[in-house]
């Protein structure tokens, strides 16, 4: 999978995800450091980039618009704040997530990650 984070990620999310075998890249790595949010989706179009963002609202319409007028893209993949925290604690659980979803078909599709469940250590 070719992986392009959205500006709110971090360089070390990128790093840990090339880690687990991702080809992942920051918009600041592709040279698309403060552009548009069309700008990044055209991108991810042109190159074959999965687009990891937790902006949902703009890219939940710019893919949708996309595909209305005849376009396709590698997919979308949702990783909300109300469920991934960005903060360098965070970054292994998000790494999990996109990988549960590595391997299936996201041609077209705008994907909600889910967080991988907490080990209980009670028993």
């Amino acid at each position: 999978m070719k992986l392009l984070l959205d500006e709110m990620y971090p360089p070390a999310l990128a790093e840990v995800l090339r880690v687990g075998g991702i080809d992942a890249r920051t918009v600041a790595e592709v040279g698309l450091a403060g552009r548009s949010d069309l700008d990044v989706m055209a991108t991810a179009v042109t190159e074959g980039y999965v687009l990891l963002t937790e902006n949902v609202a703009d890219f939940a319409r710019i893919a949708a618009d996309h595909l209305s007028t005849g376009g396709h893209h590698a997919g979308v993949l949702v990783a909300l704040s109300s469920r991934f925290s960005r903060r360098p604690s965070g970054l292994n659980a998000i790494a999990v997530a996109v990988c549960a979803v590595a391997r299936q078909d996201l041609d077209d599709r705008l994907v909600y990650l889910v967080k991988p469940p907490q080990p209980d250590w009670s028993d």
